[in-house]
């Protein structure tokens, strides 16, 4: 399946001259998302727990801890979740952010995998990475349905872990 033919490019989205990858109609086309999951799905190894990230990477966790039968732990922003938190500032391509995550969210030396849809710069999951490690957990590997190549992410993050089912 050619994934390329579900993804939808939006040009000046969420500012002029960007060029958004939306990815909304590979969610409502049913056998293009079950191939995504299941793609995802064989590189993901070994992981006690998938972390994701908020907001539209949560919508392959759920597939993914369902079908791995393991856990999922959330990454979000500020106020989120309910419990003892920690967190982070980062800038993104167009703003700052703060990302947070339950300080139990994941034991000790558990090996997680970090999910998103999208890898751009590379800040959102340099983030999520430093959050994890500050459990003392290990960063298995980064999995991305899109990888835009040109943002130069590699110098945030280690080359060796880091899956995408599509490059542009």
């Amino acid at each position: 399946m050619n994934l390329n033919n579900y993804i939808r490019d939006v040009q000046d989205f969420p500012k002029e001259g960007i060029l958004f990858k939306d990815i909304s109609p590979l969610l409502s086309n049913p056998e293009a998302f079950k191939f995504t999951v299941d793609k995802m799905a064989e590189d993901i190894k070994w992981a006690d727990a998938i972390v994701w990230l908020d907001a539209r990477g949560f919508i392959f966790w759920a597939a993914l801890s369902y079908k791995l039968g393991i856990p999922f732990v959330p990454v979000r922003k500020p106020g989120k979740l309910p419990y003892e938190t920690k967190s982070i500032d980062y800038d993104l391509e167009y703003w700052s952010n703060t990302l947070e995550i339950h300080t139990d969210a994941v034991k000790k030396w558990d090996n997680v995998v970090i999910v998103d849809d999208l890898l751009a710069t590379g800040w959102t999951a340099a983030a999520t990475i430093e959050l994890v490690e500050w459990l003392w957990a290990n960063v298995l590997s980064c999995h991305f349905v899109i990888h835009l190549e040109f943002l130069k992410w590699e110098e945030k993050l280690n080359n060796d872990n880091i899956y995408s089912l599509l490059k542009y």
